[in-house]
């Protein structure tokens, strides 16, 4: 909304067109400049109207329809535009629904004529007195962009360093900027391109008009600034004075007083509270905010200073049956921010005032023809407690008089003929209210079934991608199960390699086959085991095999005991070479076995890979030799065993002869 209170103290420019089209041959126009006493006239063409406007900087170029000034939407927008930033375009006759101007004139008290320059002077003047709509196709925000002032495809030196070099360029500049817009103390946000070197280009986007920003366009050397103002999606129209709704006011009074405004809508308008302000403070704050045509407070009965306000707006009065309870008040304002418990109670008295005349504002706005203000008539009929019939028939009279005073062609209307037309008139306006309902519910019903069906779809690919992750994780687990599987028998397979290539040595060994080591033919394969040790023995066992009658070499045969001894003689070898002596125990085991044991010295092994060989006549020496050996270990057993009968036998004589 324009913020001034008057146009008199600046240049308002009424234009007309006074020939021509401006849609096809060179129109030329009525211009009349009015400083509030003086007034100029001029006939121009359109590019001196420009030039005229870009000279003088009036505060208005006031016109009865904007489309004088250009073609169409997009010539409209080009001619905003160009207009200085101090200058704003009026339309005097209304915003998208114009009225004539021999009635706007007429009912300003504005002086009319027919003639091209007669209705700029009346633009000139109504404009003046705050009388119109300002058009305007723009936001209040404004795009700076700092870009590249030349192509990076040319350069006096390297490509690289003259990319480099124009780029720096933006960036320094965009840094110069963003510098200026911040001392300014501007809100805005900055979208940046980086390139090689720097920027490829800078954008701000700013809270502001293009006149508040101190920052040029220009275009110098590597860099280049545009300034433009954003553009709106359609032409706006905003009045020069907003016109003061009937609005309901609550007051919550004491040494903080607090104020509520809400419209016949129930919207919230604003809310207020103070400490210093006295009762005119208040009073001016809730005419800057509307007309209030209710004064509710939240306690019955009404306190003094709530009646003081009610009387000071002649205002109809409300309070509740009894003291609104807190847990409803906060229910009731839940939905609307407010500082202090103040102000919640005077919003919570003047909604609940408006609850209480909710049926009432709608019967009477059934009541209430398009054309007719209905703020007007729910204030006469709340104030004065008039009929809506008699107010409506009331204003009817007062519009009909104006009518005839200034348009006598029309003769008055009687009391069937203009019931005749409020009847049409709120016939059309409840059509146009159901067609928009059932237009807004197919809208709805359309929205709703592509909801659906992307719900739908969504499901469907949620459940595909559930089937997929399941399938997934089950070939994940079989192929682990698979993985594993093929890892043992790979185990499995070199065991069972191993441990064939090694009964194939054997096989040759026993077959007399190793030409290179067996030239004699009487070689006898010799099983090693490292230590005289039970795991050393089931190594052996598992590697090469130890069966009965097999010659086995002991590397280290010290320390066994009696147990391995056992395990050593259930294999049954034909003989046990050892290397070391062996202990009493495990020597006693063996020899009660009957497996000889003979010192390897006398017995030659020859080892090949991991593999033993000895000559048989040696080994078969070995055993001869162990035998002739137990023999006579055998018959010193015996004459121990003799001794020690007779011994035994000699003591029990002593004993039998002492008795």
């Amino acid at each position: 909304m324009n913020d001034r209170t008057s146009a008199l103290d600046s240049l308002v420019f009424g234009v007309d067109i006074q020939s021509g089209d401006v849609r096809g041959d060179a129109p030329s126009y009525a211009v009349v400049a009015f400083d509030g006493e003086r007034v100029d006239r001029d006939v121009v063409s359109h590019r001196k109207l420009r030039r005229l406007i870009d000279r003088e900087n009036p505060a208005i170029v006031a016109t009865d329809n904007m489309y004088e000034l250009a073609a169409d939407k997009d010539e409209l927008v080009g001619f905003l535009r160009s207009l200085p930033a101090e200058t704003t375009l009026v339309q005097v006759t209304g915003d998208e629904r114009p009225e004539p101007l021999s009635r706007v004139a007429s009912r300003h008290g504005v002086p009319y004529g027919k003639k091209p320059m007669k209705e700029a002077e009346a633009a000139a003047r109504l404009a003046a007195a705050n009388v119109g709509y300002e058009v305007s196709a723009f936001e209040n925000t404004t795009t700076v962009k700092v870009s590249r002032g030349r192509s990076t495809g040319k350069g006096g030196w390297s490509a690289d360093r003259y990319t480099r070099r124009i780029h720096g360029s933006v960036k320094r500049t965009a840094r110069q900027v963003e510098s200026k817009l911040k001392e300014a103390g501007l809100a805005y946000e900055r979208d940046v391109t980086e390139k090689y070197g720097g920027y490829a280009n800078a954008v701000f986007t700013v809270e502001a008009p293009p006149e508040s920003i101190p920052v040029s366009a220009r275009r110098s050397g590597d860099t280049r600034v545009e300034i433009e103002r954003q553009r709106r999606d359609g032409i706006e129209f905003e009045p020069l004075v907003k016109r003061r709704d009937h609005v309901i006011v609550g007051i919550d009074p004491g040494t903080t007083t607090a104020a509520a405004v809400v419209g016949l809508d129930g919207s919230v308008f604003d809310v207020f509270s103070t400490r210093t302000e006295d009762t005119a403070g208040v009073i001016e704050w809730l005419i800057e905010r509307g007309r209030p045509l209710v004064v509710a407070a939240d306690v019955t009965p009404m306190p003094e200073t709530v009646e003081k306000f009610r009387r000071s707006f002649d205002a109809a009065g409300w309070t509740p049956a009894k003291d609104l309870p807190v847990d409803e008040k906060l229910h009731r304002t839940r939905a609307v921010e407010y500082d202090n418990d103040h102000e919640r109670d005077a919003l919570a008295a003047a909604l609940f005032a408006f609850d209480a005349h909710t049926e009432q504002f709608e019967r009477i706005s059934r009541k209430v023809p398009p054309n007719v203000d209905r703020g007007t008539v729910i204030s006469r009929v709340l104030t004065n407690e008039e009929s809506v019939e008699s107010v409506l028939r009331d204003l009817s009279d007062d519009e009909g008089e104006e009518e005839e005073q200034h348009q006598h062609e029309e003769r008055e209307l009687t009391e069937e003929e203009k019931e005749i037309r409020r009847l049409r008139d709120r016939a059309q306006r409840l059509a146009s209210v159901v067609d928009d309902l059932e237009s807004t519910v197919a809208e709805k019903e359309e929205t709703i079934e592509e909801y659906r069906e992307e719900l739908s779809e969504a499901r469907r690919e949620e459940r595909r991608k559930a089937r997929e992750r399941q399938e997934v994780s089950r070939l994940e687990r079989e192929k682990s199960r698979l993985e594993r599987e093929l890892s043992k028998e790979r185990e499995r397979s070199e065991e069972l390699d191993s441990k064939l290539e090694r009964l194939k040595a054997l096989w040759k060994l026993d077959h007399s086959n190793f030409a290179d080591v067996n030239t004699e033919k009487n070689l006898v394969p010799v099983k090693v085991v490292e230590q005289f040790t039970r795991d050393a023995i089931d190594r052996t066992v598992e590697a090469y095999g130890i069966a009965a009658g097999d010659v086995v070499y002991l590397r280290d045969a010290s320390g066994a005991g009696r147990s391995t001894a056992e395990r050593l003689a259930e294999l049954d070898p034909r003989v046990v070479l050892r290397r070391g002596g062996l202990s009493d125990v495990a020597d006693r085991v063996l020899f009660d076995h009957g497996i000889p044991v003979a010192p390897v010295d006398g017995v030659t092994v020859q080892e090949v890979d991991e593999l033993a060989v000895a000559r048989e006549s040696e080994v078969q020496a070995a055993i001869e030799d162990w035998e002739r050996r137990a023999e006579q270990r055998r018959k010193q057993q015996k004459e121990s065993m003799v001794d020690q009968i007779i011994s035994e036998h000699r003591a029990e004589s002593r004993a039998d002869s002492r008795e």
